[in-house]
């Protein structure tokens, strides 16, 4: 497989992985900013969990859930919706990894929101949701694209969890990472480092990208 062929393929899943965990990263991100229920700590605790353990064993845990056989799997099944070694699983994986910097940095900037501001939305007579949607969420957004841009430079590198649940199939699941470790098994040692030259590029442009946007985005409201 090309070395741009596999570039663009770990940008594309990257992208959609980004795109699916921000509804949850959002919706968690709030409610461990804002909320107060039984069970806050825990539901922090799960969401970090992949920050700490192996990828590989949350490989091993989704692989679990997302097989033919398991839970999710068999649910999925029904509809005809195969994830297991694929692209899928790939963007699954990468969403998974990722979420966890993607909260962190949303509740961060959530919890940084003056409640003043959403208590007078809701004196005016708007909504929970609305309350989110036209003053939390604006004014926490150079957090929230931080935390994409977190999430996503993390499933740029993404490496354990995808191998256990997508493998590494040339020209259907093969990411920068799993190229990497496949060039450096077989001994092609130039290819690997330039395609882990890539790979920090990549990650250097989005931190890069995220940080320049948030800078202007402080600067536009202190003006």
């Amino acid at each position: 497989m090309d070395v741009w062929q596999i570039t663009a393929f770990t940008i594309g899943t990257a992208c959609l992985a980004t795109l699916l965990m921000l509804p949850p990263g959002l919706l968690i991100g709030w409610l461990l900013a804002r909320g107060r229920f039984r069970g806050r700590i825990l539901l922090d605790t799960a969401v970090s969990l992949p920050l700490v353990m192996p990828p590989v064993a949350t490989g091993l845990v989704l692989l679990a859930l997302v097989a033919p056989r398991g839970p999710i799997g068999r649910v999925l099944a029904r509809g005809g919706i195969d994830i297991m070694f694929t692209w899928k699983a790939v963007v699954l994986a990468m969403a998974v990894m990722g979420l966890p910097l993607l909260v962190r940095t949303v509740r961060a900037g959530i919890e940084q929101v003056d409640r003043r501001y959403e208590a007078a939305a809701a004196t005016l007579g708007a909504g929970p949701l609305r309350v989110f949607f036209t003053v939390t969420l604006p004014l926490a957004r150079p957090a929230v694209m931080a935390g994409a841009v977190l999430g996503f430079a993390r499933a740029l590198g993404e490496f354990g969890a995808t191998i256990m649940v997508a493998g590494n199939i040339p020209g259907r699941t093969r990411t920068l990472a799993l190229a990497i470790f496949h060039d450096s098994q077989i001994g092609h040692d130039e290819r690997a480092l330039l395609l882990a030259g890539v790979t920090a590029v990549l990650a250097f442009a989005a931190l890069w990208i995220a940080e320049w946007a948030t800078r202007r985005r402080t600067l536009r409201v202190e003006s």
